[in-house]
């Protein structure tokens, strides 16, 4: 497997990979995370834009995707009902998923973003079990609360060295 940038001609693909998500998730128990819209086409058009947008291919062919950027991200500047494992400049990860055709390939995305900084951040949903298990198997420590820009809450997590 390697990462990439994903490029612009890749939107549709990436639209469609995250409605599958989506499907995967209400399927699993987790409706509520990304509802029937998120993440829309202009969230995933910005990430591309900037830079922050990132392809997991495996024999050329994209089977993740997800946004990686350097901190700090400003929904992780409060957090309540614990504390961050440190203060140190972080990465943060948002907006994973994949097609689900190659096993391990999440927790390979990960390890590669915590390869780039060694101080990873990351939170989902209090219904997303499957990505809680996915984080701790990964060596991240859940950490407490925080709210989304839209106020909603997420369990966030970090792993450092």
């Amino acid at each position: 497997m390697e990462i990439r940038k994903t490029r612009e001609d890749e939107l549709e693909l990436l639209m469609k990979m995250y409605e599958n998500a989506r499907i995967f998730m209400a399927e699993t128990g987790n409706p509520d995370q990304w509802g029937h819209s998120y993440p829309d086409r202009s969230v995933i058009a910005s990430d591309i834009a900037s830079g922050c947008s990132y392809i997991c291919e495996q024999h050329g062919r994209p089977i993740a995707v997800f946004f990686y950027k350097q901190g700090p991200d400003p929904t992780y500047l409060h957090i309540k009902n614990g504390h961050w494992l440190n203060e140190l400049p972080y990465g943060v990860v948002h907006r994973i998923t994949s097609d689900g055709t190659v096993k391990g390939t999440a927790s390979f995305c990960l390890e590669w973003a915590f390869s780039q900084c060694g101080n990873l951040k990351i939170d989902t949903h209090r219904d997303n079990k499957i990505m809680q298990h996915l984080l701790e198997k990964n060596g991240f420590k859940y950490c407490g609360i925080i709210n989304t820009d839209d106020g909603s809450e997420r369990m966030a997590y970090q792993k450092e060295r």
